[in-house]
């Protein structure tokens, strides 16, 4: 679509019919419910939810939902900038020892659960509080080796102490794991106090208690339900799950046990737009909708033409419209002009392809398959991506660490984003990577064909960067086949090793390298690192970096795990998005935040009645 969404009255019913039409069908809802009460919050993702259990996710929707209705210790300040931690459901900021390994958590008294028949025996009108044992449960669970937690190898690599011992011993015996054994590493020495020990100093430990993999999960919930506790999300958070179709549509609204809490996030002085939602939302209880609505709309035309028809309150603007939404880089006019708002931020994400080092073709650490995976890289373009199918608004990654984060540097370059077709060409000449029997196509060096099988969703976004990666295999004699699943599936399978190839984004969730490093640590295999790369060498430089406080020594040793990762290139990193959304003009406090994901509460929508 290339023409302005104002180009006429015409166009104009024509877009409003397509949007109206494409959010029926994606909210398979009937019409009247559609109007519901005067505040809430309604959006569109374009990649389905994975589970609603904080131990099984991490990615970026699914922990969107999760962060609204369960709860960490700490989060960030939704307006500061730079980023700046403050309690959540903790009094205060962790007490923390002067060498790192003790972290002390206090809880407030009087935060309760959401109400709920899991919680038995208690009287009429109580309510289940949230206590430190809730936070060492939650813990706890990511150990658990039957629950296959993507967060295990980021908090193994914290080394908590006991937890991993408490996890081998119940992997040698073959028996559950032992919720109720005591662990020297989480200490619960009263009701609201929790005390954390590390094995290791770790400076930066208490980010991690913003994350997802500290959210606070009841055990009397996870015991009730069992394996469909994901259908059962309970949490001390303003929202609770109404409604769930799965792939779908999800309904959240405020929990009425939410404790009595107000707007008091804090701008700084120089920063108009955070200063502009202080002022407007300054006092005001939280959470300030009373609903909201999540509904998955995969194609990019009909979420962005469901905004335009004023069914969503904000979108991000996909790709091949970014020239309509704003030209230049200014919000059109005739957007404008309907009081629309525009938010443009560099993210904390890369967008990377993964290789599966275990995989007979592509993987191996042996000189031929690096040369493999180099070639690969170094033909695909990440420039032409990042200016083509990205409309210009991302930039090319030099690595896999994220913007925004310490240990990010703009200018540090490597041959991540370095194109080259003959330098490809000459490495796979080198290798016996050439055409042995004279159909045209590159042979491995044993004679066999040598085939690519890229994994990809069924999606119009997708199909156009599997051209972009037909193009330039077809220019270096390489076969590329695509398999196309659902994320959800795609994923899945990539945990059990059985992909070859995939492309995905990873985002931080802290200001902080150490989440992206985990990538590639040999423990996170099947997890986080999903091309399952295993290296001594690079495993001993990321743990140094984690133990080593923010300065010009832990920045070089940043860069050479950077460098070693795109020597054995396990992964391919592509760019880093800048992405562009829009809002409506009656949506208040919307101000995107580089990472916290439990923002929900902060703001208020209210739009004009609908009329019929």
């Amino acid at each position: 679509m290339r023409t302005p969404w104002n180009a006429g009255a015409t166009l104009l019913a024509g877009l409003l019919l397509c949007a109206s039409a494409a959010v029926e069908a994606a909210n398979a809802a009937p019409a009247a419910e559609a109007k519901g009460p005067a505040h809430v919050l309604r959006m569109a993702f374009p990649i389905a939810e994975t589970s609603l259990d904080p131990a099984r996710i991490n990615d970026e929707y699914s922990i969107e939902i999760v962060s609204n209705i369960f709860e960490s210790p700490l989060a960030y300040d939704y307006l500061a900038r730079p980023v700046k931690l403050k309690p959540l459901t903790a009094s205060a900021l962790p007490e923390v020892s002067p060498d790192f390994k003790q972290f002390t958590v206090r809880i407030k008294p009087g935060i309760f659960f959401a109400a709920d028949p899991a919680f038995k025996g208690l009287k009429p009108g109580e309510k289940r509080e949230l206590v430190a044992a809730d936070y060492a449960y939650a813990l706890k669970r990511h150990f658990d080796p039957q629950l296959r937690s993507p967060h295990y190898a980021n908090l193994e690599n914290e080394k908590i102490l006991g937890l991993e011992a408490l996890r081998q011993r119940g992997l040698k015996n073959g028996k559950p794991f032992d919720y109720d054994a005591p662990v020297e590493g989480l200490q619960t020495p009263d009701r609201y106090t929790l005390v954390i020990k590390l094995g290791r100093a770790s400076p930066r430990f208490a980010h991690q208690l913003t994350q997802p993999l500290a959210l606070a999960v009841a055990r009397e919930v996870v015991e009730a339900y069992g394996d469909a506790v994901s259908e059962h999300p309970v949490g001390t958070g303003p929202f609770v799950l109404k409604d769930w179709r799965r792939a779908s549509r999800l309904v959240l609204e405020r929990n009425p046990s939410f404790r009595e809490t107000y707007f008091d996030e804090e701008a700084a002085a120089d920063d108009a737009a955070a200063q502009a939602v202080a002022r407007q939302l300054k006092g005001r209880r939280l959470p300030l909708v009373d609903r909201v609505e999540v509904s998955i709309v995969t194609e990019n035309q009909p979420r962005w033409l469901a905004f335009l028809g004023n069914e969503f309150d904000f979108v991000i603007v996909p790709n091949e419209y970014a020239n309509i939404a704003a030209p230049r880089g200014q919000l059109a006019p005739n957007l404008a002009k309907r009081g629309m708002a525009l938010h443009r931020n560099l993210l904390s994400d890369v967008i990377f392809s993964y290789f599966n080092m275990e995989d007979p073709v592509v993987g191996g650490y042996t000189p031929d398959k690096v040369a493999l995976r180099r070639a690969i890289g170094l033909a695909y373009d990440n420039a032409e991506e990042a200016r083509q199918l990205r409309r210009r608004l991302a930039v090319p990654a030099q690595g896999i660490v994220t913007p925004n984060t310490f240990g990010y540097q703009a200018d540090f370059k490597t041959e991540m984003s370095e194109y080259s077709p003959a330098k490809a060409r000459a490495l796979l000449d080198m290798y016996g990577y050439v055409d042995r029997d004279g159909d045209g196509w590159r042979d491995l060096p044993d004679g066999s064909p040598l085939r690519l099988q890229y994994h990809t969703q069924p999606d119009s976004n997708s199909r156009a960067f599997n051209e972009l990666w037909r193009k330039h295999m077809a220019a270096l004699q390489v076969r590329i086949e695509f398999k196309s699943a659902n994320w959800p599936d795609n994923m899945k399978a990539a945990r059990a090793g059985r992909l070859m190839m995939w492309m995905l984004s990873w985002t931080s969730g802290i200001p902080d390298a150490d989440s992206m490093l985990s990538t590639g640590f040999s423990t996170a295999k099947g997890e986080d690192n999903l091309s399952r790369f295993s290296l001594p060498e690079y495993d001993r430089l990321v743990q140094r970096i984690q133990m080593l406080a923010d300065g010009p020594e832990r920045l070089a040793l940043i860069q050479e795990a950077e460098r070693l990762l795109t020597a054995y290139m396990p992964m391919k990193a592509h760019v880093h998005r800048i992405r562009l959304r829009v809002a409506q003009p009656w949506l208040q406090g919307y101000l995107p935040h580089p990472f916290m994901t439990g923002y929900w509460r902060f703001v208020d929508s209210q739009p004009p009645e609908r009329k019929p």
